[in-house]
């Protein structure tokens, strides 16, 4: 109970620090946390190789709700679902390391998904993938994205937070946040 109020605590006091993440309209060229050089923009045809390849490494404890797949082939497949929306991937030199993804519900609504590759976490390059994607969406016409969360990702919940989704269901094993853009 007392370890429950203080991680929420330290939430609050983390996201009261954090600044807003606002769509930004790509591409975007910066200096990760680790002064590699990142290249945010929007999906090509020629990217998907390079997306497979980032997916098919991908770390296995880094998936989330059974996304993405594994192997290659059912990354194929996969890709051919969830690139029918807005797409949006990071670079750095010639390497796919990052991609977001607005995926439609059928119902004018998108599901958004966000994935860095391993090698290039918490350098802060998902915080400006998901800028540039909600900057990206928003120039694709989209307006209302939803997504579902694991309640214990307390960092990935506050992630989304500060992008200005708020939990629409925290009920459940997942929480489902959202927000119009």
């Amino acid at each position: 109970m007392l370890q429950d109020a203080l991680a929420s605590l330290r939430e609050t006091i983390s996201n009261a620090n954090s600044t807003r993440i606002a769509p930004e309209p790509p591409p975007v060229s910066f200096a990760d946390r680790e002064d590699r050089e990142i290249l945010v923009r929007p999906y090509r045809e020629a990217d998907f190789e390079g997306l497979v390849a980032m997916y098919d490494d991908f770390d296995s404890s880094q998936r989330a709700q059974g996304t993405p797949p594994v192997g290659t082939d059912a990354v194929r497949e996969w890709l051919g679902d969830v690139l029918d929306g807005a797409n949006v991937v990071a670079l750095h030199e010639d390497r796919l390391v990052g991609h977001v993804t607005f995926v439609p519900d059928g119902t004018d609504r998108h599901e958004l998904a966000i994935f860095v590759h391993q090698d290039y976490q918490r350098a802060g390059i998902g915080t400006r993938l998901l800028g540039v994607g909600m900057g990206q969406a928003a120039r694709e016409d989209v307006e209302y994205v939803w997504l579902t969360v694991e309640p214990w990702k307390r960092g990935a919940q506050s992630l989304y937070r500060r992008a200005g989704f708020t939990v629409v269901n925290p009920m459940g094993t997942t929480h489902r946040m959202s927000r119009y853009l």
